[in-house]
């Protein structure tokens, strides 16, 4: 076990804060509610998913491309608030992370792919602006998970030892990556084992110091 204070949390959205803005499950719905053909969907969503997360294009490029590349019976705007609609809090994990950072003095910094005009709804929608220090987003930086360098990049701007981090994914491709720069992690399954994980690095909230005793 790391002997070093924890000082930041490197942290995911989409599976630990926050539901996945976009996925397959959300692809699917969609599909579903627009009555569009899935597996066509999801075709020209992977050819165009890397360009969109690194904001190369916008999301209404990324519909023209994906959705709209045929004549539609619905709008544009009608599918944006679909897909917004789809991104839903873990609130108990937000509450976690926000009394943390108060009670802990620790630095919040969040590494995740998401495209932009998506990342800055659930940023602003779910108060993260007030909870991150900073965003190394993938459509913010042009680098994307698992390019390495997005961690290296988050490193170097909140100039803290890797060994004084905690990061945090669902995806545990990526906890391995972190790894690799000697970055302690948990991968996120759940609330309550994200939560005893924590409390192993000393990481206690003020609540839980006295639901323990």
């Amino acid at each position: 076990m790391n002997n070093q204070k924890i000082t930041a949390l490197f942290l995911d959205i989409g599976g630990v804060l926050l539901t996945d803005g976009w996925n397959r499950v959300a692809r699917k719905k969609a599909a579903d509610y627009f009555k569009l053909d899935h597996g066509v969907m999801e075709d020209r969503h992977h050819i165009t998913v890397e360009t969109f997360e690194l904001g190369k294009i916008t999301l209404e490029e990324y519909l023209r491309r994906v959705v709209f590349v045929e004549h539609q019976d619905f709008g544009i705007q009608d599918f944006k608030e679909f897909m917004f609609a789809q991104s839903t809090g873990h609130f108990e994990m937000l509450s976690l992370i926000a009394a943390l950072k108060k009670e802990q003095h620790l630095k919040i910094v969040i590494v995740s792919n998401e495209s932009r005009e998506l990342n800055e709804f659930r940023i602003k929608n779910f108060g993260l602006n007030n909870l991150a220090d900073c965003f190394i987003s993938s459509s913010f930086v042009r680098l994307r998970k698992p390019d390495t360098d997005i961690f290296k990049l988050a490193l170097d701007i909140s100039q803290v030892p890797a060994k004084q981090i905690i990061y945090i994914d669902d995806q545990l491709m990526f906890v391995r990556l972190a790894e690799n720069f000697g970055m302690n992690t948990i991968h996120h399954t759940d609330y309550q084992s994200t939560t005893t994980k924590l409390a192993s690095f000393g990481l206690r909230t003020i609540n839980d110091s006295h639901e323990k005793r």
